[in-house]
């Protein structure tokens, strides 16, 4: 199977990373501690801030794009059970460095999706986080959004968190009924299945340049 990112995941990927990237203008530090809607909440008000002030992060300039997301969005993100969890089974049979090159390889597959999206930001681009539905004392939460774009319907996007001995720390993303974990883990289990996990990692590699 040739391994391609479809137009729709690419989208997919986009919007759930802008979720991060845009908000209200109330200025607050992220607390892993607080209220989950109010962190998710929190954490994009911070990544605006950078966004606005940024020209070369909103032309998409994929060195200060990696170094946003590393200051910015991967403190408030726990990556690694996201590809855990997307690589399913494969995860346990791979050796430690396959594990660490495979989340390195998905996560700049992600940044370089996400880099695209940014210069698709403008001062109308909102976001507005919708009640908040679950138990706040649960230790695994879905925080839901709406993003609106001019001239575009409004897009719905959660967040599933889980609480961590940091506090929480976001892992999956759905898109308008489609989880990001979900969706990767059929390809990853694809590719695994005819080229092994090192094969997987050379295919995100390979999309990546």
């Amino acid at each position: 199977m040739q391994f391609t990112l479809l137009s729709q995941i690419k989208r997919f990927c986009a919007l759930g990373f802008l979720g991060l990237a845009l908000a209200a203008t109330a200025q607050a530090k992220p607390d892993p501690n607080g209220a989950p809607d109010k962190f998710v909440q929190d954490a994009a008000n911070e990544a605006l801030d950078v966004l606005k002030s940024d020209a070369q992060l909103r032309s998409g300039d994929l060195n200060r794009v990696n170094q946003a997301v590393d200051q910015h969005i991967l403190p408030y993100v726990n990556f690694e059970k996201t590809t855990r969890l997307a690589a399913g089974r494969y995860w346990r049979q791979a050796s430690a460095d396959q594990q660490q090159r495979l989340a390195q390889a998905f996560r700049g597959t992600l940044v370089r999706t996400y880099s695209g999206a940014l210069t698709r930001v403008n001062q109308q681009t909102k976001i507005a986080m919708l009640p908040f539905r679950g138990d706040a004392n649960a230790k695994d939460v879905v925080v839901s959004s709406t993003i609106s774009q001019p001239n575009d319907q409004p897009v719905r996007v959660d967040y599933r968190l889980e609480k961590t001995a940091q506090g929480w720390k976001i892992y999956d993303i759905n898109v308008e009924g489609i989880w990001l974990i979900e969706n990767y883990r059929n390809q990853f289990a694809q590719q695994i299945n005819q080229n092994g996990v090192d094969g997987l990692i050379n295919a995100l590699n390979q999309r990546n340049q």
